[in-house]
Parts: C-alpha cells; structure tokens; sequence
C-alpha cells in the first residue's frame, strides 16, 4: 500500500448547534482544508461533536469531501471520521469511504492518520488504488 505524507492547513467555521432534544445539543463545525505533499488537494468537513468538558470526554464524527491530486491522479473521494476522547486519551480513526472515489481516484480505498505538533498539522494516507 503506497502511504503519502504532508502537510495541511485548517480553517474552522462553527455551525448552529443541533438540537437533539431534552435541551442536549450536539456542536457542529465546517472545516476548509489544503493539504500539501503528493495529496494537493482541498478539502470540506462537516463535523458533529457531543461531549462532557468537565470530565474531558468527548466524541466526534464527520464526512469530508477531499478534491484534487493524489500522485499525479487528479479526482475525488470521502473519508469518514471517527473521534473519542475519554477522560483526555484520544483515538481517531479515519477511512475512505468505500466507492467514494471518482476521476483517476476511482476505486480508492485505505485510511488517513492526522498529527498535530509544534511544527503544524501533518497527514499520512495509506492507499491502494
């Protein structure tokens, strides 16, 4: 499985909250990214998020529409999110959504790994096509 690596740059927009009833609100959030590397391409995710800061717990999932080239293959494809945190330790799990691919990206399949560290916002895609 070929795995790429890089770097992207976010912009956040919050959303209305979402109203799921007895007063609970779930958040909502877009994100615009670029990601820069052999993945040059742009991004939009809608995020849905519900969590308890006082005990530091949280969950998260969002679709995200990724446009452009990947190696040299111009296309499209979605990924699914997936995000936990439990009282401070984190998991993220990140996917292709299967058949989601389209262009010279059709039939993409494989995950994405994202690291946030001092020197910025780093992805890794492990994919086959």
């Amino acid at each position: 499985m070929p795995i790429v690596t890089g770097t992207l740059a976010v912009q956040a927009f919050a959303q209305p909250a979402l109203d799921l009833g007895d007063g609970a609100q779930a958040g909502a959030m877009r994100f615009d990214k670029r990601f820069h590397g052999a993945l040059d391409a742009s991004s939009v995710v809608h995020m849905l998020s519900a969590g308890n800061p006082a005990s530091g717990s949280a969950a998260y999932v969002a679709i995200e529409r990724i446009s452009g080239a990947l190696d040299g293959r111009s296309g499209s494809f979605m990924l699914w999110h997936r995000g936990i945190l439990n009282r401070g330790q984190s998991t993220l799990d990140i996917g292709i959504v299967p058949d989601s691919g389209s262009g010279a990206l059709s039939g993409i399949q494989g995950q994405m790994s994202i690291r946030v560290d001092a020197g910025g916002d780093h992805y890794s895609l492990d994919y086959t096509l």
